[in-house]
């Protein structure tokens, strides 16, 4: 399944506030319709879909994409949902989400595929590229990429940048500073019933 390029206000309206999807918020139902919907019964398994989807549509990955985390989750020590999450969290195009270089994670990823940020002085056009402790990110040496980045810096470093980054305004640098703790991610997720989904696939 491909990336999702559709209408991102439906997503949010079906599944609530996706803030690496978009930053829009969807315009209230009438209760009407919210009974009707309300007073079905929900099945387990679109309990656990629903979670899936939310973590796919936020970070922004194909289905395959996310299935290959999970498969790297369970292999690592620790717990499967928890390392799952710090994976999706070290990729490049959510690290320059988080530090306010975007509005967005397809923004993100837009500004990695177009050549527009470093990871420790070195040009990368891999959205998906895991960063570590004490990588550095910065923005191109060009007068459009500056420019383009410090106006998403101006606006949407208000929303707190997470403890495990820091950005320095002073040289337009952002470092990573640890693995984040799960308390750091603001998403509203249940990731266990998403590892459940996966191994009830298999």
């Amino acid at each position: 399944m491909s990336r999702y390029r559709g209408p991102r206000v439906r997503i949010i309206r079906r599944l609530g506030a996706l803030p690496g999807l978009t930053n829009k918020t969807p315009q209230l139902k009438s209760s009407s319709i919210n009974q009707s919907t309300s007073n079905k019964k929900i099945s387990q398994y679109r309990i656990r879909l629903e979670e899936k989807q939310k973590l796919r549509f936020h970070y922004g990955i194909t289905e395959r994409q996310l299935l290959n985390y999970v498969r790297i989750a369970r292999k690592a020590k620790g717990s499967t949902g928890e390392v799952l999450l710090q994976l999706l969290e070290m990729r490049l195009d959510n690290i320059i989400f988080r530090l306010g270089m975007a509005p967005t994670i397809p923004g993100a990823r837009q500004l990695v595929n177009h050549r527009h940020i470093l990871v420790n002085d070195r040009l990368v056009d891999i959205p998906s590229y895991r960063c570590k402790p004490q990588d550095f990110i910065t923005i191109k040496d060009q007068q459009k990429s500056q420019t383009m980045i410090s106006k998403n810096i101006d606006f949407y470093q208000k929303y707190k940048i997470p403890n495990h980054l820091t950005y320095n305004s002073l040289n337009k640098k952002g470092l990573v500073n640890q693995i984040l703790d799960r308390e750091s991610i603001d998403l509203k997720i249940n990731e266990l019933l998403v590892v459940e989904y996966y191994s009830r696939q298999a």
